[in-house]
């Protein structure tokens, strides 16, 4: 995968340098920025951005609260390179979540190796959904793996929501994104309620969710979930939706349809001691589960216990 490095610089001389020294490493892409194009260089969302602050005239603390105030960079690394020596100027500029200022002269094998480490957080940290801050799906199989064989018990959580497009089609994408955070929140503040260290929690995607843990009562958990999500998420409803209990949606031949207001399902599977061999079996089963938990209208639970 091509790594998209941009050097903000109203010269080409550090653009020039850093593709010599990454001439061999051909997933290094650098590219040059001037500051009267920085708005549009944005809109690509870098890999990793480094600025020049000697050979660009706008003020270095405006450019980096610039970057970090657009929403689709604000967790892009950023690098400045200076001749500073004034601490109090360079610990500003870290003040605004830069991730290094580099006095120069600077080495260029340290230089080369901090941008390779720093491209490499970055991608493993893109694979935590942006929106939720929880692990994604390669946390989520390495922690199942790691799980079995360990060949201790321990429970998977598969949660997701109900009539969750209908909300989405009615209220928009940016509330539908409020009800996931919303759903994040509760998921991972119930269990971290019951105080036990070794609880993974991930957001597979979308309105899906997973979460492992082992010795707690797991039925009291999904009723604690279940309980703090319908009373929290009526917030979410205009009071109109609220008292009729569903929202109203066209379908595609123009027909109103009605839905009940968004729910909560939670199909449980208990991994006994050497109860499966890989992930793909406990998957199965799991989807068993939560498909019967869904069958049933309004947030509820399904916990397998089948030997």
């Amino acid at each position: 995968m091509v790594q998209e490095i941009y050097i903000i610089d109203d010269t080409i001389d550090l653009t020039t340098t850093l593709n010599a020294m990454f001439e061999d490493s051909k997933e290094y892409k650098f590219k040059n920025v001037t500051t009267e194009k920085i708005n549009i260089a944005l809109q690509n969302i870098p890999s990793l951005i480094i600025i020049n602050e000697d050979g660009i005239n706008l003020d270095i603390i405006d450019l980096c609260n610039q970057i970090r105030q657009d929403e689709d960079n604000s967790i892009t690394p950023i690098v400045v390179l200076g001749k500073s020596k004034d601490k109090a100027h360079r610990i500003s500029i870290l003040k605004l979540s830069v991730e290094y200022y580099i006095v120069k002269p600077v080495d260029n094998d340290y230089l080369y190796y901090t941008i390779k480490n720093l491209v490499r957080l970055m991608y493993i940290n893109r694979r935590v959904s942006p929106l939720t801050g929880l692990p994604g799906n390669v946390q989520i199989q390495t922690e199942m793996k790691k799980r079995l064989s360990k060949k201790e018990e321990f429970a998977i959580f598969y949660l997701d929501l109900d009539n969750f497009k209908a909300y989405n089609d009615t209220y928009g994408f940016a509330k539908g994104d409020e009800i996931i955070k919303f759903t994040a929140r509760t998921i991972s503040r119930n269990f971290h309620a019951t105080e036990i260290e070794e609880c993974f929690i991930g957001h597979i995607g979308g309105d899906d969710f997973i979460a492992i843990t082992s010795q707690a009562d797991y039925e009291q958990i999904c009723k604690d979930i279940i309980k703090e999500f319908d009373e929290k998420v009526l917030e979410y409803f205009t009071k109109e939706d609220v008292e009729r209990g569903y929202v109203e949606v066209a379908n595609r031949r123009g027909i109103i349809e009605q839905f009940p207001l968004t729910s909560i399902s939670i199909g449980v599977v208990i991994a006994e001691k050497g109860k499966y061999k890989n992930v793909l079996e406990i998957g199965e089963v799991a989807a068993q589960v939560k498909h019967n938990a869904k069958t049933t209208v309004g947030s509820t639970y399904i916990i397998d216990r089948r030997k």
